[in-house]
This record gives structure tokens, sequence and C-alpha cells, in this order.
């Protein structure tokens, strides 16, 4: 099996990255120019953290594919992806782990406590910073700003 045969499956191969995907998912809110924006961050209680929708990939998964279906599992949401975002590099547990972010506006749906995601929240630009556990997941908030342009504001 080569590298590319195993990217999606969730699992590393030798030295081959655990691969995940996510999103920044956001919606419109009334703004002082109307053209606010509210991020969604989901509270996972198995680690007490806060922090954007994203899961491993299943075999075969695209990345966006993945992306998607892990919002709408832990948010109940439907979103429309946007621009893709800076990957995250990390170690979990020794080993390397890689996750691609898009932005993603929402489409609709209802969120349900489930066993991954007991909370979500719907918060500016600067209060979602403030609240996620991880740094890197803050500079998630910049790129998808910048992303979007200045209409977007800061929060």
């Amino acid at each position: 099996m080569t590298a590319e045969d195993r990217r999606g499956n969730g699992e590393p191969g030798h030295g081959e990255p655990v691969l995940a995907a996510g999103c920044v998912l956001w919606r419109h809110a009334p703004g002082e120019d109307g053209d606010g924006v509210e991020i969604c961050l989901v509270h996972r209680p198995k680690y007490d953290d806060w922090s954007h929708p994203k899961g491993k990939l299943k075999s075969g998964e695209s990345a966006l594919a993945g992306a998607v279906r892990e919002v709408l599992e832990e948010t109940g949401a439907h979103c429309e992806p946007g621009p893709e975002l800076p990957a995250v590099r990390y170690l979990v547990e020794g080993r390397p782990k890689e996750v691609r972010y898009w932005a993603a506006e929402t489409t609709g749906g209802a969120f349900a406590p489930n066993s991954e995601v007991d909370h979500v929240r719907w918060l500016s630009p600067a209060k979602a910073r403030e609240l996620l556990t991880q740094e890197r997941d803050a500079e998630l908030v910049t790129a998808f700003l910048d992303a979007r342009g200045p209409a977007a504001g800061g929060g």
C-alpha cells in the first residue's frame, strides 16, 4: 500500500500523519454595518475543550467531504464550503496529525447534544478567539477573517 492509498483512513502508516478535516463554521450576524459574522465553536466533553468542528477522515474520503460531514455530525448544521484555510499540523500522543480546514457558511440545521459534542456557541470572532482552547484554532479565526476580507470585521 502506498502513502497515497493510506490517505484518508485516519490511521497513520510508517510516519504517515493522521488525516482530519474541519471547518471554521460561520453565519451572518447583525453588526453596525450589517456585515458582521459569528463563528460556531464546539465543546467536546471528552477533552473539555472548545474548538472548531473537525474529525478524522474515513477511508477513501476526501478532506472536503470529511470536513462537511464533521460539521453536520458535530453541530447539526448543513454548510456551504468556501475558501480553504491553512492546514494545522501537530502531534497527538507522539503521532503527527494534519487537519485541513475550510471556511464554511451554515445553510441550516439544528444542534442536538451527542457523545462527541455537548454544546455549541456562536460568537463574534474576537470572543471566539478568547474561548478557543488551542492557539492554533485561534489563528484559524484570523485566517478566516483574512479570507473574507475587510467586510467581515474583527469582532
